[in-house]
């Protein structure tokens, strides 16, 4: 029995976005406006972006910071292609996202018509689900399953097409849409009881935060389970600002980022508890040759996150539930002897060495460039704790990724490139996390000039959506990790090049669009240029802070480039 009919498709999924809560959709629409024209009609924020990836990339940052899905509209044909860099991306960093596409009408498929692709095809290896509605009668199910795959299990991004020929049919919908909810199971009492003793037989433990537990984090409740084991407290990349950096066990980034004294934890260590982390290259590499044997208990919510090459144990179900499952299992159990002294011990030394490092690298920095170090050090004392740091994954915008030189507290947040690091994912992202934050919040993205060049097309989709976000571009004259991987091979004299002083374009750009820009080429200037950059910002504008920098600045812990990674200095 009919209970609701929409007058078009269109009407129909624009009101189910209003059901969702959806705030912002993203996108680049193909020929047809009708979306546009039922949008019209509501306070849904429509973010019109220059290039399909650009689209994706907004999206996913809006995902990651909500918690909730990000959707994205787009055309069919090449802007289905052009979507695909932004659907690997979202599907590795696990974030909710519906993207919603145009495709050819069912009457001429298979006839050579103008941008028909078969799109299912091309778009399922990127994606937890992917459906093509032929049928307007088919579309209310279509998109309610849409949303609770994008949602549940382990999230990620599912792709929904509307067959043109469907566009101005009524919908009709037999009942009331169903709620949208992440459902959260817990773990199985068995493998709780079994990891717990596991645990508790521990004298030495570690614990690394992934991604997965974004979100997962009420009450501190992570924070409080390693107090509870004495554990040192590590992150991966994408799992920062789920715990506070200031806490006393906290001892920063796992793997790539990890720099000595802080590796000898790991060659102490007897168990990681990993949560919500799929163990990715990025989050071992690096890891002693001691720790092959290390035995690793592994909490994810979904089975294809397990990672099984390393001895230990699993636990399937919601990060949280599993959390306070093994601190009600655990209550009463006493850290091992000395080891929560000993991580913060380690911990003071990292402090010492890189306030030694920061001094040393910045002895490199040539006059006419800015020390990387003491950017992060002004963005602390400039931009309010509160603040979301979006990055990206070059050369030197590696340095935030190292504690202590960027410390997040507990009311701050993070959303970086996932494993797949796309260039440009961090600039464009920053504008999906500023919709999705509230008002005052600060959003500063740290990007390298390489990253923000390619993002620079969507300055006026910054402005006309008004979202204020701080870019700190550091600038090295291009693609900082590519001509350091040249010099390795090639030498200094080589007649390729990746980086060249040359102007870079952007305060013209940054001006037409009504953003402030400035240029920082001194240490001295920092303070100044960020303070007036930050009010601008507070008060709604975009602002653009170039800074020169050197390739010589390299991150701590790094002795040169190794091609994907770093070559490691020799640990203490």
């Amino acid at each position: 029995m009919t209970v609701a009919s929409h007058p078009t498709a269109w009407a129909a999924v624009a009101d189910h976005l209003r059901h969702l809560g959806t705030r912002a959709v993203f996108g680049l629409p193909g020929d047809d406006m009708a979306l546009l024209g039922e949008l019209e009609r509501t306070d849904t924020r429509v973010v019109l972006c220059r290039d399909q990836r650009n689209a994706l990339f907004m999206a996913t940052g809006y995902a990651l910071a909500a918690g909730r899905p990000g959707v994205c509209v787009i055309g069919k044909g090449p802007a289905l292609t052009n979507a695909l860099t932004g659907l690997l991306e979202a599907r590795s960093a696990a974030a909710p996202l519906l993207l919603i596409a145009d495709g050819t009408r069912l009457d001429r498929l298979g006839t050579g018509a103008f941008q028909e692709l078969d799109q299912l095809t091309a778009v399922r290896p990127f994606v937890k689900w992917a459906v093509r509605v032929d049928h307007a009668e088919r579309l209310p199910a279509a998109l309610e399953k849409a949303a609770a795959l994008a949602v549940n299990g382990t999230p990620g991004p599912v792709y929904l097409e509307l067959a043109e020929q469907i566009a101005a049919d009524p919908v009709p919908r037999t009942g009331p849409w169903r709620p949208v909810r992440a459902q959260r199971p817990g773990p199985d009492p068995d493998a709780l009881a079994a990891t717990a003793d596991r645990i508790a037989a521990a004298r030495r433990p570690l614990l690394l935060v992934g991604g997965g537990a974004r979100h997962r984090n009420t009450g501190r409740r992570i924070e409080r389970f390693a107090e509870l084991l004495g554990a040192g407290l590590f992150t991966t990349a994408s799992g920062r600002g789920t715990v506070a950096e200031d806490h006393p066990l906290y001892c920063g980034v796992s793997g790539l980022y990890t720099a000595a004294p802080m590796d000898a934890l790991w060659r102490e260590a007897d168990l990681v508890i990993a949560l919500g982390s799929r163990l990715e290259e990025t989050a071992t590499f690096g890891w002693p040759d001691e720790t092959a044997e290390l035995p690793v208990v592994q909490a994810v919510l979904g089975e294809e996150s397990l990672v099984l090459e390393r001895p230990g144990d699993h636990v399937l179900g919601d990060v949280g539930r599993t959390v306070d499952g093994w601190t009600g299992l655990l209550a009463g159990h006493r850290p091992g002897d000395g080891w929560p002294e000993r991580v913060g011990a380690v911990r003071a030394a990292l402090a010492q060495r890189a306030a030694d490092r920061a001094e040393v690298a910045g002895k490199r920095v040539p006059e006419g460039a800015v020390p990387v170090s003491r950017v992060l050090t002004a963005l602390d004392r400039v931009v309010p704790a509160d603040r979301v740091l979006v990055q990206e994954n070059g050369l030197q915008d590696m340095w935030s990724y190292f504690f202590p030189h960027t410390t997040l507290g507990a009311g701050a947040g993070s959303v970086v490139p996932s494993e797949q690091t796309p260039l440009g994912f961090g600039a464009a992202a920053a504008v999906g996390v500023r919709l999705a934050e509230p008002a005052g919040r600060p959003v500063v993205a740290v990007v390298g000039d390489g990253a923000f060049n390619l993002f620079r097309a969507e300055l006026p989709t910054v402005a006309d959506a008004g979202a204020a976000v701080l870019y700190l571009v550091l600038d090295n004259g291009g693609y900082g990790w590519l001509q350091s991987n040249l010099d390795r091979v090639c030498g200094p004299e080589s007649r390729f090049a990746f980086t060249v002083p040359r102007p870079t374009g952007t305060e013209g750009l940054a001006r037409a669009y009504g953003c402030d820009y400035r240029r920082v080429t001194a240490a001295d200037e920092l303070d100044a240029a960020l303070s007036a950059a930050w009010q601008q910002v507070a008060g709604g504008t975009t602002a653009v802070v170039e800074i020169a920098v050197a390739l010589p600045d390299t991150p701590p812990g790094m002795s040169g480039s190794a091609g994907d990674f770093p070559e490691r200095e020799g640990t203490a």
